[in-house]
């Protein structure tokens, strides 16, 4: 009985924390970089060009436009993902592009907001691209979950911008 009752115990400071990870940590936050051996313009040129992005992110299946704007800002997108045999569609808009300088980009995906801030800069011919994301949650199960998928989310980002610079650099 007394080994019953420090399993219980145990199992329920371990739910309070899952809940009180949701109450404390409201978004997570974390940064990925590569470095691509090309100019900012034509990085930056092929980074926005939607027709590439199946190339360095595979799991996209279809990308549509629903409202083009002409300077980016305000753009919106409907995106098709499969993900492990599902597919998820999400909405993408555009919430900030300055050319050669930065593209803001906000994912809504079932549960999931998520704003990727992509930085451009150039050096000696190379240009650096740094990601800052932010992660929250529309459902508060899921705003328990993120902060232990920092890493996977992260990750996953460096792949996608690994995959990127693989691309734009055999162009």
């Amino acid at each position: 009985m007394k080994a019953i009752k420090i399993i219980l115990g145990i199992i329920s400071v371990l739910v309070i924390g899952f809940f009180l990870t949701g109450l404390i940590i409201k978004e997570t936050n974390y940064t990925a970089q590569v470095f691509v051996d090309k100019p900012v313009t034509e990085v930056f040129s092929v980074f926005n060009n939607s027709e590439n992005i199946k190339n360095w992110i595979p799991e996209i299946k279809s990308f549509e436009v629903v409202n083009d704007n002409p300077g980016k800002t305000g753009s919106i997108y409907k995106i098709v993902v499969e993900n492990q045999g599902e597919e998820i569609t999400m909405t993408e808009k555009v919430l900030a592009y300055v050319p050669n300088e930065k593209v803001t980009l906000f994912f809504d995906a079932e549960n999931m907001l998520k704003t990727d801030d992509y930085l451009f800069c150039e050096e000696d011919g190379v240009t650096t691209i740094i990601l800052k994301s932010s992660c929250k949650s529309d459902s508060f199960i899921m705003a328990c979950l993120f902060p232990y998928f920092k890493g996977t989310f992260q990750e996953q980002d460096q792949a996608y911008l690994n995959n990127f610079k693989e691309f734009v650099e055999k162009k």
